[in-house]
Formats: C-alpha cells, sequence, structure tokens
C-alpha cells in the first residue's frame, strides 16, 4: 500500500535541493522571496540554509512544493493551512454552544460537581 499513496505523490522522488534549486533558477531569490516572505530566501539566501530552514518547517516547506507544482503544471493538493483551519473554527464555536446551553439547562448536575464549574468559571462566568 505504501507505494499506491506515493504513486499518486507528484513530488515522490524529488528531493527537497532539487526544488529549491529549481525555482531559484526559474525566479531567482528576490522574485521568490516576494511570492514566498520567508526570511531564508530574503536575508541572505542560500540553498543550504534554506535547506535546514525548510526541513524543520513544515507550512514554510507546503508553501515551497506547492509553487514547484504551480510552475510545473502539476496536480495541486489542496492548501493545508486553510483546509485545518476552516475544519477548525466551525467546530469550536459549535462546542461553546452546546457547553454553554448544557451549564444553564442542567445547573443542579453543574451544582453538585462544583469542582467542574470552578475549573471554567472564568470562560462561563459560573461562580
Amino acid at each position: 500500500m505504501h507505494n499506491m499513496n506515493q504513486s499518486n505523490n507528484p513530488l515522490h522522488g524529488i528531493k527537497l535541493e532539487t526544488i529549491i534549486t529549481y525555482l531559484v533558477e526559474k525566479y531567482g531569490w528576490e522574485e521568490l522571496g516576494e511570492r514566498i516572505n520567508i526570511r531564508c530566501f530574503t536575508h541572505d539566501p542560500s540553498i543550504k540554509s534554506s535547506l535546514r530552514f525548510l526541513r524543520k518547517t513544515e507550512w514554510a516547506r507546503d508553501k515551497v512544493e506547492y509553487l514547484y507544482l504551480r510552475a510545473n503544471k502539476l496536480p495541486l493538493p489542496p492548501p493545508k493551512a486553510e483546509v485545518s483551519q476552516t475544519a477548525k473554527k466551525p467546530a469550536a464555536k459549535i462546542t461553546t454552544k452546546k457547553a454553554t446551553q448544557t451549564t444553564t439547562d442542567k445547573p443542579a448536575k453543574s451544582g453538585k460537581s462544583s469542582s467542574d464549574g470552578k475549573v471554567n468559571s472564568h470562560i462561563w462566568g459560573n461562580n
């Protein structure tokens, strides 16, 4: 199965160093820094410093890989940051509303477990 997952990945087998070298040759450091505003491209850029940063920083590596895919007209994945933020925000709002309704609908139970009410009193305003 491992091979099946990688066969769908257009970046499979392409080294990060190859990606950065390609982007620098295509755009140059200045334009690359404008397209992806990260310090390793804008301040004293080098392949070595960029590799060190991008290997440690997933969000930046995702942007570089996305630009590489776009530049080569390869299939694009959905942006990870937008998908995860969109999914998290509504869930947080729904949870907050349900928890508020539960505490107001059943005050006797929250009174019995006074330690739970005190833990979240800064959130819900219960004393």
